[in-house]
């Protein structure tokens, strides 16, 4: 058998952290685009070794071992490692016909009860054509304990046939949409070649939680919205959800059609957060069905954390347009399920979210929402002065690209707003727009 090529193009990953684990991923791909080979790898199976250690040189391993790499899955690798020290943190790699992968840092969830402070940077919605991800270059020198990445990771769209100028900075290769797990892979692969991608995920583990783009835009459950068959969209959407699988450190394969993705992470006395799966289960007037919903209230109902914290990917607040109705695709449009969050709810409670692709600050009865804008995806035309003045409940607006930091400890829970001035080109220096501290369920401006 010839020797491969290099096959770690797509970098390495962590995520899914516990007390005492985390999952390690990466995915062998010599040629990452090729047309007909998922990564151009023989159709076989990998044994790829891999090691987790105290230090980024690897003088003190603690764990290794090996994990088949199969053509099945796009011969992704995900180790379940376990045994680890609670809120500590690790390097990891792998290796295989004599090739190494670069080193990744990770770092487990604190113990149930450690009252240690969390940093958290959330970010969301990545459009590889709209620009650079240097927001994401930002996001691994903040080297926080945990990245939450809260939807669109990849957009399924093709290459239009007459792009307006301007709009376009990176063009992608495909010409169609993506809708066959080739098509899905490939385009996973094209945002994992990006370097700033990739520093981000060897700098942290992350917990994922996808939205539209990564099947369709603005599918809702098992309603494709695009005229096609409800047969040919579950097809379509288990083509995604396996691909999302394949390209992500998660915990749990599909299973029939179904990748679940609403999950708690608890994180010490400090906070529980909670993943909810705002898009999956949709159905008439419900935004997260039967059984999540009784989940969600459940751990709402059950928290004994510091703070309750909620994240998914779309706006929660209500929302007051100056000259359109409130959207209806966000919990606006579902309001009998948003009531039934805030019933089960008590104590401090803070939702992140995203998708919107501009920066948010408000209050609502009960709690708090932070907002992050975008990794790229270009914002829509918003009149920020008009929306403050007509929502008095929201306490800050941002059009700008960027990312949250979130600070959460037993006294405070804050939030700084990090922003580019510029994703057209790469190198955009950071800046903080804003800063606010939770207060008794308000916001507390504290970069003024």
């Amino acid at each position: 058998m010839a020797k491969l090529g290099f096959p770690f193009t797509l970098g390495v990953a962590s995520g899914e952290p516990s007390a005492d684990g985390v999952i390690l991923w990466t995915r062998l791909a010599v040629e990452p685009l090729h047309g007909s080979k998922p990564g151009g790898m023989p159709n076989q199976v990998f044994s790829v070794k891999w090691e987790l250690a105290e230090d980024a040189e690897f003088t003190r391993v603690i764990q290794s071992g090996t994990a088949p790499a199969q053509p099945d899955w796009a011969h992704s690798v995900h180790v379940r490692v376990s045994g680890l020290r609670a809120w500590t943190e690790y390097f990891y790699r792998f290796s295989v016909d004599g090739h190494t992968s670069p080193v990744g840092r990770t770092k487990t969830a604190p113990g149930p009860d450690s009252t240690e402070p969390i940093k958290v940077a959330v970010v969301s919605c990545q459009r590889y054509e709209h620009g650079f991800f240097t927001v994401l270059k930002h996001v691994a020198e903040e080297r926080p304990d945990v990245v939450f990445h809260l939807g669109d990771y990849v957009y399924e769209y093709g290459k239009p046939a007459n792009p307006q100028p301007g709009r376009y900075i990176r063009p992608l290769e495909a010409t169609e949409e993506c809708k066959t797990l080739a098509a899905y892979r490939r385009r996973y692969a094209r945002y994992q070649l990006d370097k700033d991608l990739q520093a981000a995920h060897a700098a942290a583990p992350w917990i994922t939680m996808p939205d539209d783009h990564e099947v369709r835009d603005n599918y809702a459950g098992l309603l494709p919205g695009d005229g096609s068959s409800q047969s040919a969209f579950l097809k379509r959407r288990n083509a995604a959800y396996k691909a999302y699988y394949e390209h992500l450190p998660l915990r749990v394969r599909p299973v029939g059609n179904n990748l679940q993705f609403y999950r708690w992470r608890p994180y010490g006395k400090v906070a529980d957060f909670m993943f909810v799966d705002a898009r999956q289960y949709r159905k008439g007037k419900d935004m997260l069905g039967v059984e999540q919903q009784e989940w969600l209230t459940a751990r709402l109902r059950a928290s004994t954390a510091r703070w309750k914290v909620i994240a998914q990917a779309l706006f929660f607040a209500p929302r007051k347009f100056p000259l359109e109705p409130p959207s209806t695709d966000a919990w606006d449009g579902f309001p009998d399920s948003r009531a039934k969050v805030l019933a089960a709810a008590t104590g401090d409670l803070v939702v992140l979210s995203g998708d919107v692709h501009n920066a948010w600050a408000g209050e609502f009865g009960g709690g708090v929402e932070f907002v992050t804008s975008s990794v790229t995806s270009r914002p829509p035309a918003t009149d920020g002065t008009a929306m403050l003045a007509l929502n008095p409940h929201l306490k800050f607006f941002d059009g700008r690209r960027g990312y949250l930091v979130v600070t959460a400890g037993m006294s405070d829970f804050t939030v700084d707003y990090r922003a580019v001035e510029f994703v057209d080109q790469p190198g955009a220096p950071v800046v903080t727009a804003a800063g606010f501290r939770v207060v008794d369920s308000k916001l507390q401006r504290t970069d003024l």
